[in-house]
Order: structure tokens, then sequence, then C-alpha cells
């Protein structure tokens, strides 16, 4: 018993998928204000485009 209970511990695999999945989550985040940012930007130009051309 005392075995099972140190090589619980041990185990250490749980612990790296939680950090690859809050590094996942860190990229998404970034990816979605990047992406955020250029539409709004690309939004503004093409109106300034479409205003231009009326």
């Amino acid at each position: 018993m005392k075995n099972l209970v140190l090589t619980f511990f041990r185990n250490e695999s749980g612990a790296t998928a939680i950090e690859y999945g809050l590094i996942a989550a860190g990229i998404a985040i970034a990816i979605i204000t990047a992406v955020q940012g250029v539409g709004g930007k690309l939004s503004t130009n093409f109106d300034s485009i479409s205003t231009s051309l009326k």
C-alpha cells in the first residue's frame, strides 16, 4: 500500500498535461487578441475605401 501511495505522488504526467493545457490556452488568447485587433483595423480601412468610392 505504501508503494502505491508513493508511486501516485511521484507520477507527474497529470501535471504535465495541465501545463500543456495552460500553454495552449495562453497561445489561443494571444491569437484571438491579435486577430481582433487586425480585424478592427481592416474593417476601418474597408469602410474608408467604401466611402471614397461612393
